[in-house]
């Protein structure tokens, strides 16, 4: 495993991370198969772990709270999220700030989150929704400098909403916030045009968030693809975007080189920008773990390859499934 600086935390962090919304309350779900790749990723490397009270209510939060006691003597970083009071994902223009983030709703939803990981501390807090909107209210700045101060956050994020990776560019300016978390992968490459030269000024960590596009960039979404009732998915691939992501999905199956899957392709294509200082794949499956983790050699793509790849930007707008 590689590892990066987070930002001006100076934390060293894997380059491979671990998102867990997968473990909070997907179909399938099963705790035990969840602990023994929380554990396999541990071994090989893993000490930067995301999740979010929003993810089965602080169940995923606990998950990582158990692996902090299976692990006392290695530092594995801990980072969750702050649900919006109205508890609408993602933030739209006319929330009002008192809608999301009152300055209550920020103390008693950071205390959740260390009683579900049974710590004092966390690393790194962040926003689980932001509008830009927001960037001059008071209350926010002096809860975020109470809990630094009471140490019960080392470190303060938002996570940008899908396909806005610059509405965060005014919060991020005001010197409070320590990491960005936003969507970046082959696929959507805006995070380049501002937020990633203004992370790298400010010295911000970036955490790349859904690197396979929902599945897309597995290479295991087609046409004919459908999901299980009750899986977040099915919601998001409404016809309009199934059509259309399985149609540059195949677009890129010809440049997958032999021997490479197209997820190992996108996690690759990924790690080859150095203003990201980490990547967090779901990954509930011991074999996801091994995958992922193994991207993580020092190779990179090679350049012709990483070129082309980059040809496959695709400009997208919010919408009403784009959630």
């Amino acid at each position: 495993m590689d590892y990066r600086i987070f930002g001006r935390t100076n934390w060293s962090v894997s380059e491979i991370g671990y998102g867990m919304w997968g473990m909070g309350g997907w179909k399938e779900s099963d705790d035990i198969h969840s602990a023994k790749s929380l554990d396999l990723a541990v071994e090989h490397g893993v000490n930067f772990f995301d999740t979010a009270w929003g993810y089965g209510e602080g169940h995923s939060e606990r998950l990582l709270g158990q692996l902090l006691k299976r692990y006392p003597n290695r530092k594995l970083y801990t980072a969750s999220k702050i649900p919006p009071k109205n508890f609408k994902w993602p933030a739209k223009p006319e929330y009002l700030f008192e809608e999301s983030y009152p300055t209550e709703h920020i103390l008693d939803y950071t205390h959740r989150t260390l009683k579900n990981l049974d710590s004092e501390q966390i690393d790194l807090m962040q926003f689980h929704t932001w509008d830009d909107a927001w960037t001059d209210r008071e209350e926010w700045k002096r809860a975020v400098e109470d809990l630094k101060k009471a140490g019960k956050i080392a470190a303060m994020g938002i996570s940008v909403n899908r396909w806005e990776p610059e509405n965060g560019i005014e919060a991020l300016k005001t010197g409070l916030f320590d990491a960005v978390q936003v969507i970046y992968n082959i696929f959507d490459q805006a995070p380049e045009d501002v937020l990633f030269p203004l992370c790298k000024e400010h010295n911000i960590a970036v955490i790349a968030r859904v690197p396979f596009d929902e599945g897309t960039l597995t290479g295991n979404i087609t046409r004919e693809t459908t999901f299980p009732e009750g899986d977040w998915r099915g919601t998001y691939f409404v016809p309009e975007n199934l059509n259309a992501s399985a149609d540059k999905a195949d677009l890129l199956r010809p440049l997958v080189p032999q021997g490479m899957t197209m997820a190992e392709m996108a996690l690759r294509f990924i790690l080859m920008n150095s203003d990201v200082s980490t990547i967090i794949p779901g990954m509930r499956k011991q074999r996801n773990v091994l995958s992922n983790v193994g991207t993580s050699d020092g190779k990179g793509l090679p350049g012709k390859l990483y070129e082309e790849l980059r040809k496959h930007r695709w400009e997208r707008k919010p919408t009403a499934w784009s959630q």
